[in-house]
């Protein structure tokens, strides 16, 4: 069962806002008719009264929310427009990187911007880009003045290496940290072995700047470090982007300074040779070999894998348990045709595009009628009032005849935001579509052309599981990539982008040719008979 998801409203209407009558009830009734119609759950309205949206971002309604955002109490945030959410530029970036670092949507229906649909994903794409424009301009100043500084040896920020102080903007050796990082030097060289050296340190009660215990990765930083043997080195990694690992640059960009070394050049070198030679000794991690390994399952609940086999031999996934099996070009070829059967004919998508334009329309209209009921009835008000202050309508004759345009005018009034919520959902539900359909059309027309890397990624990210049955195949989708994303120019980003929850598949399973026609050796006439008892 998919989780409702958990929303909260945003309502920022400045005083200027008020005096135009746009009252903090009409934006919060627009935005949970909205939430309704998505079948989503609201469960928090942030409201800034009377407040300007110069800045925003300090206000405590604002940290609040973006406490729940990184809490996971709400997973969207709905507002009548963007400059409501903020005005200033700046903020407005903020704020979208905070969602998009925790996975939530912001959802604008004035611009009919859905960041939980395909077409509002777009807006994500361009905030991101304005944000990292603004971060190269930053990185780009402060990269300049970096070489210059780690040559005149001043810190570079942060603070010294363990073992080491900054006194007077000098690197120096400290005192008492000093005597324990080149002791980490002669227990590896006298063990060998990082966990060991971690462990003896910790036994014998020694711990991190930090208080924290020595871990072997710590062991292996520390170990490495060439400052140790005197030689400082700055400007010589460089981040890959955001939450991305750090890369060295290239050498000759590294600025090298000399300072006082904690252990001898040939301690740092034997200890540094026992480490290469154990990375040297290292296997290579192992690549996944089959495109569906780890989403197939036999329908006893034992996933299947493709065992090692020989070159002659077809590639199969095997259940353990009761020996359950299919070959696993079958299984790519069956998963391609039923992505196939999936996708809506050409009338259908059509026929479905041109119903909900047309709904569309027809809500437009009422609304733009509705609108233009309460702006006559309000006139029709006015025009009672002024009677009333001139003495040419009594006190009784007036409320006779203001109270019902006054009822009709709150009846409206009230139904206004309900139906701009209807449009708003039709309109990003039509985007929506016909992203849909490009990319589900696509992806099947293009899976061929792709390779293995590149199907595995679209699999990883499209399906929940696959169950193979003795008779009938199950496949579980959960998502649909785009065709912007599958295919373009240059390289192909393969990350789909598109949602599309609780799909289930189902085919009947080949009856593949499982032992060989002629029954050349003992071990193929066992293989037979096993498989005939079901083995």
């Amino acid at each position: 069962m998919t989780q409702v998801k958990n929303v909260g409203i945003w309502i920022r209407v400045s005083t200027e806002d008020q005096v135009k009558g746009e009252s903090p009830e009409h934006h919060e009734k627009r935005a949970r008719y909205y939430a309704e119609a998505k079948g989503w759950n609201v469960v928090e309205v942030y409201r800034l009264d009377a407040v300007s949206g110069k800045s925003v971002i300090g206000h405590p309604e604002a940290r609040r929310m973006l406490d729940d955002i990184k809490t996971g109490r709400i997973t969207g945030l709905i507002f009548s427009k963007l400059a409501r959410l903020a005005r200033n530029t700046k903020e407005l970036l903020e704020f979208a990187e905070q969602f998009r670092t925790y996975h939530a949507d912001l959802i604008s229906l004035q611009e009919s911007i859905d960041t939980s649909s395909p077409a509002g994903r777009l807006f994500y794409t361009m905030i991101a880009a304005m944000a990292q424009w603004e971060r190269e301009e930053i990185a780009e100043r402060v990269a300049a003045s970096v070489p210059i500084r780690a040559k005149l040896g001043k810190p570079l920020g942060g603070q010294a290496p363990f073992g080491y102080e900054w006194k007077e903007k000098k690197l120096i050796l400290n005192t008492t940290e000093a005597p324990i990082r080149k002791l980490i030097y002669e227990l590896f060289l006298e063990h060998k072995r990082k966990k060991t050296v971690a462990r003896l340190m910790n036994q014998s009660g020694y711990r991190t700047r930090n208080g924290g215990s020595f871990s072997d990765t710590t062991i292996d930083r520390l170990l490495r470090d060439p400052l140790t043997k005197g030689i400082r080195r700055a400007n010589y990694t460089k981040s890959t982007g955001l939450d991305k690992k750090w890369v060295l640059k290239p050498e000759n960009e590294w600025v090298l300074t000399e300072v006082e070394p904690i252990v001898s050049e040939e301690l740092w070198t034997q200890c540094n040779a026992i480490l290469e030679a154990h990375r040297a000794r290292r296997k290579p991690s192992k690549k996944t070999a089959s495109l569906f390994a780890g989403f197939v399952n036999c329908e006893c609940g034992v996933k299947m894998y493709v065992p090692a086999m020989p070159a002659n031999r077809t590639p199969k996934y095997i259940c353990k348990k009761c020996r359950n099996k299919i070959v696993a070009t079958d299984l790519e070829e069956i998963f391609q045709n039923e992505l196939k059967k999936f996708f809506f004919s050409p009338q259908d998508i059509q026929t479905s595009l041109e119903e909900v334009d047309r709904v569309l329309k027809e809500k437009e209209k009422l609304l733009a009628t509705q609108q233009g009921e309460i702006t006559r009835i309000k006139s029709e008000m006015d025009r009672l009032i002024k009677l009333h202050m001139a003495g040419e309508l009594a006190q009784e004759g007036f409320g006779r005849h203001y109270q019902p345009w006054e009822k009709q005018l709150h009846q409206l009034e009230s139904s206004v935001p309900e139906l701009q919520g209807e449009i708003d959902f039709l309109k990003i539900q039509a985007y929506s579509a016909a992203d849909v359909v490009a990319g589900a059309q696509d992806l099947y027309s293009h899976w061929s052309d792709f390779d293995t890397t590149e199907k595995r990624q679209i699999i990883e990210h499209i399906t929940d599981n696959i169950t193979i049955g003795n008779d009938e195949i199950t496949i579980n989708l959960s998502y649909k990539p785009t065709s912007s994303e599958l295919v373009g120019k240059g390289q192909r980003n393969v990350i789909p982008a598109l949602h599309f929850c609780d799909v289930t598949l189902s085919a009947k399973k080949p009856l593949s040719e499982v032992y060989p026609k002629t029954l050349r050796t003992i071990g193929d006439h066992l293989s037979k008979k096993r498989l005939d008892l079901k083995i």
